[in-house]
């Protein structure tokens, strides 16, 4: 008797292990899983093709458009052509602040109501403004009451830096691939730039006549901003207040 219950068993077993292993009928898809399958087809298709407009790269002459400023940035770094960081523009809601290598602060720059920019030392000494009207920023003193600087722009993109009698200082000439800033010219000659500002891909750099690099940042800044820094006759807090202002617009 339990030889016969083992041997149903053992049939009951093999039964179910042969339907298991047996051939299985296919199963169409219905049309909605075909359709939903092609569209998702047809989308992976479209997505994996490569975008051309935002690859382009132009080699018109640069503007003060050539790099865009990002409101959403907090640091802009600025370094030595050994790659060591010099200073660094740190921004904030209401201005920014000038900061050295080891991020001690230097400068700090608060925006008016009237857009000018409120310069400040480190022990929040008032050391002037930058103010702006009409294609014109001036460098003036903590009471406004006098001009130190004025940079003017000129035809074709250029700038021009005076004094505060209206006396040329400075010429910043715009380029293909930058600007050149120099001397103005003269009745009896034209002199060689000083210092030239390049723009590539994702860096700008601040060079000297030799075209050894000075200063460069792979921040969003506008060429002419970094060519503030080429403006000898300004102190460090003047040049990166009035970088400052250009950069903002």
């Amino acid at each position: 008797m339990k030889n016969r219950h083992r041997m149903f068993g053992l049939g009951c077993a093999a039964t179910l292990l042969l339907t298991a292993c047996g051939p299985q009928q296919a199963v169409e898809p219905s049309p909605e899983v075909v359709a939903a399958e092609t569209s998702r087809g047809e989308t992976a298709a479209v997505s994996d093709q490569p975008t051309l407009a935002n690859d382009a790269v132009t080699n018109d002459a640069v503007t003060n458009d050539a790099v865009t400023p990002q409101a959403t940035r907090d640091k802009l770094k600025f370094k030595r052509a050994n790659g060591q960081e010099a200073f660094s523009i740190k921004f904030k809601p209401d201005g920014g602040k000038l900061v050295d290598a080891g991020d001690q602060e230097l400068a700090r720059f608060k925006t008016e109501a009237n857009q000018s920019i409120r310069i400040k030392g480190s022990n929040d000494e008032a050391l002037g403004y930058v103010t702006s009207q009409a294609g014109a920023w001036s460098v003036v003193s903590a009471d406004q009451s006098q001009v130190f600087f004025v940079l003017r722009s000129q035809a074709a993109g250029d700038y021009l830096l005076e004094d505060g009698n209206g006396s040329p200082l400075y010429r910043i000439q715009a380029r293909e691939d930058g600007y050149k800033i120099g001397y103005p010219k003269t009745a009896q000659a034209s002199p060689e730039p000083m210092y030239r500002v390049k723009v590539k891909p994702g860096k700008v750099s601040l060079r000297n006549a030799a075209g050894e690099t000075i200063l460069s940042t792979k921040g969003d800044m506008l060429p002419v901003a970094i060519a503030a820094f080429a403006l000898d006759s300004l102190s460090l807090e003047q040049q990166a207040a009035l970088a400052f202002a250009l950069n903002a617009g």
